[in-house]
């Protein structure tokens, strides 16, 4: 019997988040090609021959798979508290630089041995790396949009660190939860990302920055979304932007079927969305995420109470969830095994 996530690729809806990879006891599994082209039987995408074929049969894998998982319908009734924050010295981040600020205190004080997080070069390819040190945290300023396996990191961390911090989109961050409560407790905190949707990288960079945006890659120092819009600011200080129904038909396509918007299975979700230019957006949503966040909190500049608040917010988890529902039952009902698919609990 194959394992559960033998499906999840097969009808493409794998997120590659890289948690398989993470927990696998025989490094069956090895997530370095885009999704959408991945086949559990080609043995060329794997180190060791298709998942299946050389599974051992512990199915942890699809413990900590987050599509085999499912999503939760209310994804804001585990929010605890939602403000408005900014890094204190929050020149040169994105938004606010919360995320970064977190990391960088928590390295300070002592409390984390390890991040897993992402960083670019000059060509805006994504790069998997171990943040072990404040000033490493610096390396990862600013969103990418397009994704890499980030928590295969893990399998390396694992092994050399107690304490360790993961920053990552949704999927990510739920596959984070899962590892945390079925295979390891090393993972101390789970700071989760807002994400629409994101890209492959070569779609990204050959496709929608040259051909729509019209604008050279190497031109660009920002890229974000925002007000409905896809937006890049450019080194001689000019700004181009194309509405997001223009760009999002290329999001990866395991995107489409993503009905989580807030990273729900973080313990800190941050965002831009909700709060006003400058600020990020942060949700406290575990007595995990409000004991660390209370060690930085003296880190950052905080704003009670938000405008726009989280009734944009809202509307933004309506707008992903009204097709991608829909999107995601029915893979579900292709699925030979039971998907959790959308619950109606809390976590």
């Amino acid at each position: 019997m194959p394992p559960k996530i033998a499906e999840v690729i097969e009808y493409d809806v794998c997120a590659a988040c890289g948690a398989c990879e993470a927990v696998c006891p025989i490094g069956a599994v090895t997530v370095k090609k885009a999704a959408e082209i991945r086949d559990p039987n080609d043995l060329s995408l794997y180190e060791k021959g298709a998942g299946y074929q050389v599974c051992e049969g512990c199915f942890t894998c699809g413990r900590v798979c987050p599509v085999v998982d499912g999503f939760i319908e209310d994804e804001l009734a585990n929010v605890r508290s939602f403000f408005a924050a900014k890094a204190k010295d929050s020149k040169g981040s994105q938004d606010g630089g919360t995320s970064t600020a977190i990391l960088k205190a928590l390295f300070r004080k002592g409390e984390i041995d390890c991040a897993v997080g992402i960083t670019r070069n000059e060509k805006w390819e994504p790069e998997v790396v171990l943040l072990t040190s404040e000033e490493d945290v610096e390396r990862t300023r600013g969103t990418k949009y397009t994704s890499d396996p980030i928590l295969s990191a893990l399998r390396e961390a694992f092994d050399k660190y107690d304490r360790i911090a993961v920053v990552g989109v949704p999927c990510q961050a739920h596959a984070a939860r899962l590892i945390r409560e079925n295979v390891n407790e090393k993972i101390v905190l789970i700071v989760g990302l807002l994400c629409m949707e994101s890209f492959h990288h070569d779609v990204m960079l050959e496709k929608i920055v040259p051909e729509i945006l019209q604008v050279k890659l190497e031109d660009i120092w920002k890229m974000e979304f925002t007000k409905g819009k896809f937006w890049v600011y450019t080194n001689d200080g000019e700004v181009h932007s194309v509405p997001i129904k223009d760009v999002a038909r290329f999001a990866r396509n395991p995107c489409h079927h993503c009905c989580d918007y807030t990273s729900v299975f973080a313990d800190i979700s941050v965002g831009s969305v909700g709060a006003a230019d400058g600020w990020n957006s942060v949700f406290i949503r575990t007595e995990i995420g409000e004991k660390y966040f209370d060690l930085v909190r003296e880190d950052l500049e905080i704003n009670e109470d938000p405008k726009p608040g989280l009734e944009l917010v809202g509307k933004l988890i309506d707008m992903k969830r009204k097709g991608n529902a829909e999107h995601y039952v029915e893979v579900c009902e292709k699925f030979s095994f039971e998907a959790a698919g959308i619950r109606k609990e809390t976590i």
